[in-house]
């Protein structure tokens, strides 16, 4: 019956269990050698009456395309959940599994092909907790608060540039008052932890679900951390060390600013859903240089990090000059690619694109593909101070959407994108177009 909210909710473990090659950092062959904390999909179904949805949020760094449609239609054939209606994220821990063949590294030697076994494994674990999570579905209420995670990163090209700190939470209860779910969206890069960590992890978010989990929500309730636009976002100034027990200590800086929202959470069982999307066949596509002028700024990238490490700069900005350097090689590698057929194919892999607004009461949540700098997701919200953007979902872009200023500066996130800052103003301007639509229905 419409109006009558009900819900379901499930996670699955997806840790593998052989060692994995952990993707996200260049030049290091970073096999696991164990595991610190298990990897999670954690889903979340709910329906009106009228509407169903999905969320699944997975502690993996992409979920590709094309696992994502399998996925969706292995969900909807299982269960009565349309598959558009379903949105799949990750929450782009490095200290996990490489899922995606990325084009910017195939020169990199140290980064091998993609398990294929993990990343059926990880497809069927997605399909299994959604599945769950349906047949679960029980009368509920719902709360919808705003927490503060200032304190966890900052915008990682300049620390008082643009951020968001503000982390929506969804909680669903039952009837009875048992927490089922608790999901969250943070605009923060997973990267407390670096190259010289091989055990896996799901880094901070795994932290703060375990805190909630433990301390808050009780250890049955699912939790699902869905990361926002953080291209440009990291922990890199505020972190005191790249340990577990740093991962810790910012992930809790999160779990108790949710918990402080929780406590302020009225709930309602009355609210409505809806669901729209849109798929962009194409998007800007970024213009490459030509390979001796990518071979210059590779160069010239090199020196001003030789530079720094030996005039004695602070390793904060070290790590950003050396990041630089590897954004210069990424590019080398996708200018020479541009000449060939296999970017092409990573342009295809990546399209459509796809703009997906999943309407929870008066609260609005986005799911756009790619690593996207946060200044799109805050024009957004400029315009409707309840939507609230997913990145990493439903795809991936195969690298990030900067803006046209990050653009001109060049720098690491610029020089690893595949679609020009154009491709963000699109995506906004859509989402944009779905709102309006929810709106006049």
């Amino acid at each position: 019956m419409a109006g009558n909210l009900t819900a379901g909710a499930a996670q699955l473990d997806i840790t593998p269990a052989n060692s994995q090659f952990l993707f996200g950092y260049p030049h290091v062959e970073r096999y696991s050698t164990g595991v610190h904390d298990r990897l999670w999909s954690s889903a979340l179904y709910i329906s009106d009456g009228d509407t169903e949805a999905m969320f699944i949020a997975n502690d993996i760094i992409f979920v590709g395309r094309d696992v994502v449609q399998n996925a969706r239609r292995r969900i909807q054939q299982a269960t009565s959940v349309p598959a558009d209606n379903i949105m799949i994220t990750s929450t782009h821990t490095h200290s996990g599994p490489h899922t995606v063949e990325c084009p910017s590294n195939k020169a990199d030697a140290a980064v091998p092909p993609v398990d294929r076994s993990y990343v059926k494994f990880m497809e069927g674990r997605i399909v299994e907790t959604a599945v769950r999570a349906h047949e679960r579905t029980r009368p509920v209420k719902c709360g919808l608060a705003i927490a503060d995670d200032t304190g966890i990163g900052t915008n990682r090209r300049d620390p008082g540039g643009p951020a968001d700190h503000q982390v929506p939470v969804l909680l669903v209860r039952s009837m009875d008052e048992k927490n089922l779910a608790c999901m969250l969206v943070c605009s923060m890069h997973p990267t407390v932890l670096h190259e010289d960590s091989t055990l896996i992890s799901g880094d901070f978010p795994g932290f703060s679900r375990v805190y909630l989990q433990h301390n808050v929500l009780g250890s049955d309730c699912v939790v699902l951390h869905h990361t926002g636009p953080s291209g440009n976002q990291s922990p890199r100034y505020v972190t005191r060390a790249n340990t577990f027990q740093e991962a810790q200590r910012l992930g809790e800086i999160l779990a108790v600013a949710v918990e402080k929202a929780i406590r302020q959470t009225r709930f309602e069982t009355g609210l409505r859903l809806a669901v729209k999307s849109r798929l962009l066949r194409d998007l800007p596509r970024r213009e490459f240089p030509s390979e001796r002028q990518a071979r210059q700024e590779v160069k010239d990238a090199l020196e001003k990090l030789e530079t720094l490490r030996n005039s004695g700069a602070s390793e904060k900005k070290v790590r950003t000059a050396e990041c630089d350097w590897f954004g210069a090689e990424e590019t080398l590698t996708l200018a020479k690619s541009a000449r060939t057929a296999r970017l092409e194919r990573a342009y295809q892999s990546a399209l459509p694109a796809e703009v997906q607004l999943i309407k929870v009461g008066r609260w609005n949540f986005v799911g756009w593909p790619g690593e996207v700098f946060v200044e799109y997701s805050l024009a957004v919200k400029a315009k409707s101070l309840e939507t609230f953007v997913i990145s990493l979902a439903n795809g991936e872009l195969n690298g990030y959407i900067a803006t046209r200023e990050a653009a001109e500066e060049g720098g690491y996130e610029a020089s690893n994108a595949l679609f020009s800052h154009e491709a963000g103003c699109i995506l906004v301007d859509e989402t944009i177009k779905l709102l309006k639509k929810v709106k006049a229905n």
